[in-house]
């Protein structure tokens, strides 16, 4: 069967369109790669802005229904310091560890749980044209951990983000990868998108 809606998604990230092809009923959403990457400058000051940006250069070069997104990651004790910025976190030059890493240097006097509160936020946008653009946005909370988590994904701030749901357990987000996928915040933002589009139907 053929899904209903087909969008191109605004990434150069195959990690990304798997996860994506999860999250979506694939009889309804089908998310493709793109045949080339291109290069957007993230110079939005929130999430929307910057996935419309993406969104907009996508669209110009490929004239196709496009799936966009910006997500980060937001720690209460350190307001101004990651948020849209959190892939650009500590400057250039730096990996996902090393990102991850600071992190957690940044917080070593925050022992407390409750000094350690972050959320993810992802924001998606689906621009079928100029003319007719959503936004769904869905969060995921939960606390910054003490140490680094070897096991699982090295995914961005999985192995530092342990999920509110969790936290009795102790185990990163990149432990759990199966369970993420269910509960993320780009799960949760899917599921209101996938909602509305089966209710245009």
């Amino acid at each position: 069967m053929k899904p209903v809606f087909e969008f191109i998604l605004a990434t150069g990230n195959s990690h990304k369109r798997d996860e994506f092809a999860v999250l979506f009923d694939q009889e309804v959403i089908r998310i493709s790669s793109p045949d080339k990457k291109i290069e957007v400058e993230e110079t939005g000051e929130t999430y929307v802005a910057n996935a419309l940006l993406k969104a907009e250069a996508y669209y110009r070069e490929f004239k196709k229904p496009i799936l966009s997104d910006d997500s980060g990651l937001t720690v209460e004790a350190l307001p101004d310091e990651l948020g849209v910025q959190s892939a650009r976190f500590g400057g250039p030059g730096l990996n996902d560890r090393k990102r991850a890493e600071l992190l957690l240097k940044k917080l070593e006097l925050f022992k407390a749980q409750h000094e350690r509160k972050a959320y993810f936020t992802c924001v998606l946008c689906f621009y079928f044209s100029p003319e007719e653009i959503y936004f769904f946005e869905g969060r995921f909370h939960g606390v910054i951990a003490w140490n680094y988590s070897e096991l699982g994904d090295d995914f961005g701030y999985d192995p530092v983000f342990i999920p509110e749901a969790k936290q009795e357990e102790g185990r990163a987000v990149s432990e759990l990868k199966e369970w993420k996928n269910a509960h993320s915040h780009r799960a949760i933002a899917s599921k209101y998108a996938e909602t509305f589009l089966k209710s245009k139907l």
